[in-house]
């Protein structure tokens, strides 16, 4: 009679085996909570850019989010499920973030004796920092725009101005100020986008190659150039005028 030995894995190669499936998970709901808000900040850059074409073509673009699937759904309740989706993405990108990060705290308890001397991108060192200024300017800008509607410009509320868009837009990139912050966040977003970009199809196994990852570099470029460009276009034309009340 023959006996064949069967090694069963120890509990620890079980347990590192399960972290690294829900680290897998984990950055799979990051990148696809990252996609859907890439697509988000691409149409709302499309519509802000209506502010060029002036204050008619912007508030009935204002309007149209809330008649969107009439009379199938009530007033505004297209934009109400889409403000679920990006809620219930931003729980989930944050959330993951958070557990990510503390495990790779947990894996590296002290920091590298040694500068290291492996290249990184400044896009790639400035996610976490620039994910937290992200996410205290999106809070701030929907107290300013959807949520309260504070006319900075006017110095408070104006019943005349927080129900007109386009006066409240302009208004509030009066405010040299305000513009200000406003481009530091379009950088932070840019930066963010870049190196999130290239992380979202790496994780989704698109960067395989040489030529795949420069692809993907380029693409985050490419996002991050046109959609924080696009942003910035018109606080800065309002600033100086072009844009007017």
């Amino acid at each position: 009679m023959t006996f064949v030995a069967v090694q069963t894995p120890s509990p620890e190669l079980v347990k590192h085996a399960r972290a690294a499936r829900t680290t897998i998970a984990l950055k799979l709901m990051m990148a696809v909570s990252g996609i859907i808000f890439i697509l988000f900040v691409l149409v709302h850059m499309y519509g802000n850019l209506k502010a060029f074409q002036g204050q008619a073509a912007f508030n009935t673009y204002a309007e149209h989010l809330r008649t969107m699937g009439e009379p199938i759904l009530p007033r505004s309740g297209a934009l109400w499920i889409i403000r679920a989706v990006l809620i219930v993405s931003l729980v989930v990108h944050v959330a993951c973030a958070v557990v990510l990060m503390q495990r790779a705290n947990r894996a590296r308890p002290l920091g590298y004796v040694a500068p290291r001397r492996y290249k990184t991108s400044f896009s790639s060192r400035t996610m976490r920092w620039g994910g937290a200024a992200i996410l205290l300017f999106v809070i701030w800008h929907l107290l300013e725009f959807t949520i309260v509607k504070i006319n900075v410009g006017a110095g408070g509320q104006s019943a005349n101005i927080t129900q007109n868009p386009y006066q409240l837009l302009v208004h509030s990139f009066d405010v040299w100020w305000m513009t200000i912050i406003y481009l530091i966040a379009m950088a932070a977003l840019a930066l963010h986008l870049h190196h999130g970009t290239f992380s979202s199809l790496q994780t989704l196994g698109w960067t395989n190659s040489a030529v795949s990852r420069h692809r993907a570099r380029i693409a985050g470029w490419v996002l991050a150039i046109v959609i924080a460009g696009g942003f910035s276009l018109v606080p800065l034309f309002t600033l100086f005028g072009v844009i007017t009340k």
